[in-house]
């Protein structure tokens, strides 16, 4: 997994089938499973925070008046809970450190 490629669910199910040596089916569920816990977590507004990767964090962002850009009219922006991530130091660093030996 290198380049411009997108990693999928499929390509994440497939790389723990090689390491774990688990059937397909089993790979999947788990993956599937892990990403679950980590949805309902963020729906109760939990922070997920997973060592060495990052933190996944619930927002509330507040109504505020915006403007249309094609027309440039004032527009009410309602509130709404967004999801922010920040990513480790140990990633950061990882992801530095290959983009410079590229």
């Amino acid at each position: 997994m290198s380049g411009q490629q997108t990693v999928t669910r499929a390509d994440l199910c497939e790389a723990v089938h090689e390491e774990v040596g688990l059937s397909r089916q089993e790979c999947s569920a788990l993956v599937e499973r892990t990403l679950e816990l980590i949805v309902e977590s963020l729906e109760q507004g939990d922070t997920v925070k997973l060592s060495g990767f990052g933190v996944f964090q619930v927002r509330e962002k507040r109504a505020r008046m915006g403007r249309n850009p094609k027309t440039g009219e004032p527009a009410a922006i309602n509130p709404r809970r967004v999801i922010s991530f920040r990513a480790s130091q140990i990633m950061k660093s990882r992801v530095h450190d290959a983009v410079v030996e590229a």
